[in-house]
């Protein structure tokens, strides 16, 4: 008996050891997770916004001076140029100045705006709305309703933000009587809310939006679509598709496409880059049969990476990875008929599909306007752009001409010969209706000319409107380089700097490095007047995690391979000190959203490579992204950190958690810029470092928080003014 007890005696220590260790075990698990600054994740709480308004006041760049008032000069100023939307027979324009701070939806004809001062009508004035209504809203675009090709559109649906965030209210609006509908007509309108919606028909949208418990995706987007019928309470709209929590988002769609086909279309999109694609109906394709399943609906059977349009009775595919023998990067066409025929992948063949482009090394397609009978393909070549182009007829594709520039910008559009760095967009005026086409010309130094190309005649674009020269560019010259990453990887950038002035100077290197995002030869009015005219050096990264040459070039910096992006711009940084442009000590970098990320990871990685560091927008905690507004929607392009991924590589890249007290001696100055009213990526993440900085004693931490302003950081011209303000204000100090 006694040896029996002691037995249990001793396992009861045993177990009582085992528990005492796992507790303390959980206790240092706790202890390295705590997170002193989580309270500041609280957007709207007194104590954290009591703590933003001590950082404004305490700022030392006021925001204003000479370069702010020459900055919102530009963003007021008339000789911009008023991009067009063609509805019915008019051009609709939304537009800020000094007098419409909000904005005004305004329209004209073409023959008016030909005009060096034509005149504009007034449809909707959105300063007059948020005076009756005491709220700001800023303007998120309008969907028109689209009754097929030739059709007259009266009603469109209004987004309206308060504030700028991503949630908008949502309103129809009587294009004909230019005012919202009634309450007797029986119009849609739904509070502020991550909507996404579309026509159906005149009486009928497609709507995903806060119906309530369980209607949201973990990333906080619709994850059911309702079909609603006008008059009828949302509550009673029939659910026609629903996804699962853990997808990104739902959406529906109603096509009414060229040749009397028509195609309901439903997307769950169950990641960033990935979307499962479901029909619902097809009309106007004699002899299709669909097989209805879960949601009636049928799976497209195509890879759920692919980017999918329609064109008339064909399907367009843009492929992000390898396919049926086709590269990643190409695009594809196909019969509707043979692809929804198909019920596995399996059914089809690699002769079902037509290449209307095919990627080369550093050739990539960038996007692609759709008109009438055409596709005008936007090309990247090696970073600068051009045009290629299709022309669909009697079920065949063929080669067809490009639109025609003007000289000075035809040759690099047409041959993209390298004897001009400068970018070219495509728009379609209707896009199942006409030939024509919207095209601009711009680089960093050349400001933005509007054109209008008639594909049909084949004649020579028409210059519409020229941008104003914004600053002084005769001595600016724009060249592009390549560095050597880590890796041994060719890395471009352009740079943008003064002939006359040799020698070390201060330089801004601005980088993204993600979400297959490029940056191109665009006119850059902030950087021009802020930074370039006072004899600076601007430098722009062509990083990998981009798209300029294609997913191949995004993929190789994806979750694990995140750290590919920052070798790169350490590799651009370090190669602009060896070629005498700059010292460590002059550089600066500069990056927003993702691109705040990557300067959130130079301060943490690499301090010794600058002298200052602007991080706008950011996400910063790596650990707690997923968990933030629509964080966990950009897991695809990241990592799950509530999973190894953590372990294995995701915490290599939190700034958060890997800027080190040891080191704040060596963290050159850092301003940190964010919004209140951010709805995507949380303030938290901008506020959270700089108080852990300005906690351990780094040296020189300043933050500014506009607010108002979603994602952009602002939502007026003067605050945006004052933005860009303040960065260049602190670059100039730190660099100087």
């Amino acid at each position: 008996t006694m040896a029996a007890g002691a037995t249990a005696t001793g396992a009861a220590a045993a177990a009582f050891s085992a528990l005492s260790a796992a507790a303390l075990s959980a206790t240092r698990a706790r202890a390295r997770n705590f997170d002193k600054w989580r309270w500041l994740e609280e957007v709207d709480s007194e104590r954290a916004l009591g703590w933003v308004r001590e950082r404004n006041e305490e700022l030392p760049f006021s925001g204003s001076g000479e370069l702010f008032t020459r900055l919102k000069a530009v963003f007021d100023s008339k000789e911009k140029i008023p991009f067009l939307r063609k509805i019915n027979d008019q051009y609709y324009n939304f537009w800020k100045d000094e007098r419409h701070e909000r904005g005004i939806w305004r329209r004209t004809s073409l023959e008016e705006y030909r005009k060096p001062s034509p005149k504009w009508h007034t449809v909707l004035d959105l300063d007059a709305l948020s005076r009756e209504e005491s709220e700001k809203w800023v303007w998120k675009g309008a969907v028109v309703l689209d009754l097929g090709p030739g059709c007259a559109s009266d009603r469109a649906l209004i987004k309206l933000s308060p504030g700028g965030g991503d949630a908008v209210e949502i309103r129809e609006f009587d294009l004909v009587a230019e005012k919202f509908l009634d309450a007797d007509a029986r119009p849609f309108r739904l509070p502020a809310a991550k909507t996404s919606i579309s026509y159906k028909d005149a009486n009928t949208v497609f709507v995903g939006s806060d119906f309530g418990p369980g209607s949201m995706t973990s990333s906080g987007y619709a994850r059911q679509v309702k079909e609603w019928r006008r008059g009828q309470p949302i509550a009673e709209a029939k659910l026609v598709f629903e996804g699962d929590v853990s997808d990104v988002s739902v959406g529906g769609s109603y096509i009414r496409e060229r040749g009397g086909v028509e195609y309901e279309l439903m997307n769950q999109n169950t990641g960033f880059y990935s979307s499962k694609k479901f029909v619902r109906s097809v009309k106007g394709i004699p002899g299709l049969t669909l097989q209805l399943g879960k949601n009636g609906a049928q799976h497209v059977a195509l890879p759920d990476d692919v980017e999918l349009d329609t064109f008339a009775d064909q399907l367009l595919v843009s492929l992000r990875s390898a396919w049926k023998g086709f590269a990643a990067g190409s695009l594809i066409a196909a019969p509707a008929k043979a692809v929804l025929s198909a019920r596995s992948q399996d059914d089809l063949s690699k002769d079902d599909f037509v290449v209307l482009f095919q990627p080369r090394e550093r050739i990539a397609l960038r996007d692609y306007a759709d008109t009438k009978s055409r596709l005008v393909l936007r090309v990247l070549d090696t970073v600068k752009s051009r045009f290629e182009t299709w022309q669909y007829t009697d079920g065949t594709w063929a080669r067809a001409a490009s639109p025609k520039l003007p000289s000075g910008g035809a040759k690099a559009a047409d041959k993209g010969d390298g004897e001009e760095i400068a970018t070219v967009d495509c728009w379609p005026v209707e896009s199942r209706s006409s030939e024509l086409v919207w095209i601009t010309h711009e680089s960093f130094v050349q400001p933005t000319s509007l054109l209008l190309a008639d594909l049909a005649s084949g004649a020579e674009a028409e210059t519409l409107k020229k941008e104003h020269e914004w600053f002084d560019a005769a001595d600016v010259e724009l060249t592009q380089h390549f560095a050597t990453s880590l890796d041994g990887t060719q890395v471009p950038y352009f740079m943008v700097a003064k002939r006359s002035q040799g020698g070390p100077r201060p330089t801004l290197l601005y980088g993204y490095g993600g979400f297959e995002i490029s940056l191109e030869s665009n006119y850059q009015v902030t950087s021009g007047l802020g930074w370039v005219e006072a004899g600076n050096v601007y430098v722009c990264a062509n990083i990998r995690g981009g798209g300029e040459f294609g997913p191949e070039w995004h993929q190789a910096a994806l979750k694990a391979n995140r750290n590919k992006a920052y070798e790169d711009f350490e590799g651009i940084a370090r190669d602009l000190v060896a070629r005498g442009v700059t010292t460590h000590k002059q550089l600066g970098c500069m990056g927003g959203s993702n691109g705040g990320l990557l300067t959130g990871n130079m301060l943490a990685r690499s301090p010794e490579l600058f002298g200052a560091i602007v991080i706008m927008v950011p996400l910063l905690d790596m650990k707690r992204f997923n968990k933030l507004l629509a964080g966990a929607s950009w897991m695809a392009e990241y990592g799950n950190p509530d999973t190894d991924d953590w372990d294995n590589f995701l915490h290599k890249y939190s700034p958060y958690h890997n800027v080190d007290a040891a080191r704040r001696d060596h963290y050159p100055p850092v301003l940190f810029t964010t919004s209140t009213r951010d709805d995507r990526v949380h303030p938290g993440h901008a506020r959270k470092l700089a108080a852990k900085l300005r906690d351990m004693g780094a040296r020189e931490v300043h933050y500014w928080e506009n607010i108002e302003g979603g994602h952009g950081g602002a939502s007026t011209n003067e605050q945006r003014a004052q933005m860009w303000t303040i960065a260049y204000q602190f670059l100039s100090h730190a660099l100087a």
